[in-house]
């Protein structure tokens, strides 16, 4: 009888360039799986709905032989593994907090029963944990690190395996995550869809990147953070199209940056919520009653800052925003408005397809001045002239505040002496509270000494 093993998906949801599965395919027979674990329901609704829609692409590809399980990791991996007569259970390993640690008592589970989980692989180029300095110790700066995830290196991406499989209708199955409803637009989904959309980027955006990327109204970037983040498409994958070229180097560099983040996380995994600077810890916060609706205004992007409220409505209506507008959005809540840099994290972990809770959360630490940035407080980004500097004709505002749609160029980056109809005045003084962010930031440099 050939033997049997389980090809567990988690952030994996490929069949192309996984080497957890060419492992599991050489040993016989696989079956493969998916837990709709109990954790998934704290997850933000657009996940979910990505998720869902990964998962079904996936097992298309697979030609309906995907198995659910529902519940517990812990418990029904084994039972299954004991179902099927299964000794092997393989898996992407998970770098995150809560992965290693629901791999950790899923491996107990099996080896109580003299079953082994066999990590192979991960979602990342460079595992964290591997880009060390010459005295072992991990890095702490972006630039450095990103010096030595060069030099480490990666493999080339592999085809996938020739796989027997061994799943549903034969392996009985729970039936896929129920329905998510949701008004975001998941789009296309899907190793298909991921690899289509780098080839488009690859052919029309990629040499452009490092001057188109920081255009929100230009389809200047890859798209592609979903798709990393659920692994329907790896890092290598894309690396290995990249030549040397500035807009590659650029879109190379922001690949580096997402496993920097998963690196500083699997080092320091209580800095998932927080402060990475616990000097930091002594900054003055406002979370009284007026701070929490100063917090909704942000969040439902009626600030008065046009270049925010854009893209506070991009993300409330797409699941997504741009980068260069998320540094700006995540500036104003921490500096212009004094609140936790945590809310925002959260807020963006529940509406966000792509939340990382490495990337986002980290970037929010960038933001804040808690996190890996040497001389980050006084970074301070001006939401108005940021707007006009990289929207220089209203172009991204417009589209998402039709209260502007009235006003034309550069003044819809500063409406205020125009009084558009149903368009809030500024919330607060930007300089004034610029000035008073700094003046907290002196309160903890002096407290320090």
């Amino acid at each position: 009888m050939a033997t049997v093993s389980i090809m567990w998906f988690r952030r994996d949801l490929r069949l192309t360039d996984l080497p957890a599965l060419t492992a599991a395919a050489a040993g016989g027979r696989v079956v493969p799986l998916f837990v709709i674990d109990p954790a998934f329901s704290g997850t933000g609704v657009p996940r979910r709905a990505y998720m869902a829609a990964a998962l079904r692409a996936l097992d298309d590809s697979l030609d309906g032989t995907l198995v659910y399980r529902h519940g517990d990791p812990a418990v029904v991996v084994p039972a299954l593994a004991a179902e099927v007569g299964a000794g092997q259970v393989f898996v992407s390993r998970d770098y995150g907090p809560y992965g290693r640690r629901r791999d950790a008592a899923v491996a107990a589970a099996l080896g109580s029963d003299g079953g082994r989980l066999v990590g192979v692989g991960s979602q990342y180029a460079v595992q964290p944990g591997e880009v060390r300095k010459a005295d072992g110790t991990p890095y702490a700066v972006f630039t450095p690190f990103s010096r030595g995830w060069r030099s480490v290196g990666w493999e080339y991406p592999t085809p996938p395996p020739e796989v027997e499989w061994l799943g549903a209708p034969d392996v009985d199955c729970d039936g896929p995550p129920a329905p998510v409803e949701t008004n975001v637009s998941i789009g296309p989904v899907g190793e298909g869809a991921a690899l289509t959309r780098w080839d488009t980027f690859l052919e029309k955006g990629a040499a452009h990147y490092h001057d188109r990327r920081d255009q929100p109204a230009v389809d200047g970037t890859s798209r592609l953070s979903a798709a990393l983040r659920w692994g329907t498409v790896h890092p290598r994958q894309l690396l290995a199209d990249l030549t040397v070229q500035e807009g590659h180097e650029a879109f190379a560099n922001e690949l580096a940056w997402r496993e920097f983040y998963a690196d500083v996380l699997f080092h320091r995994p209580e800095t998932a919520w927080r402060n990475l600077n616990q000097r930091m810890d002594a900054m003055p916060l406002d979370t009284d009653a007026d701070a929490r609706r100063r917090f909704a205004r942000w969040a439902t992007g009626t600030t008065g800052f046009p270049f925010v409220d854009a893209g506070m409505r991009q993300l409330l209506a797409t699941g997504w925003m741009h980068n260069r507008v998320r540094m700006v959005v995540a500036s104003f809540l921490v500096k212009d408005l004094h609140l936790p840099w945590q809310w925002g994290a959260r807020h963006f972990m529940a509406h966000l397809m792509d939340g990382d809770l490495a990337s986002n959360n980290h970037g929010w630490q960038w933001a804040a001045g808690t996190g890996t940035d040497a001389a980050p407080y006084f970074r301070v980004f001006n939401p108005t002239s940021q707007g006009e500097r990289f929207d220089p004709d209203g172009e991204y505002v417009r589209h998402w505040i039709p209260e502007l749609s009235g006003v034309g160029g550069r003044a819809a980056h500063a409406p205020g002496l125009l009084r558009p109809d149903g368009y809030p005045p500024p919330m607060v003084d930007h300089a004034a509270e610029r000035e008073e962010a700094l003046r907290r930031y002196r309160h903890v440099t002096a407290g320090s000494r």
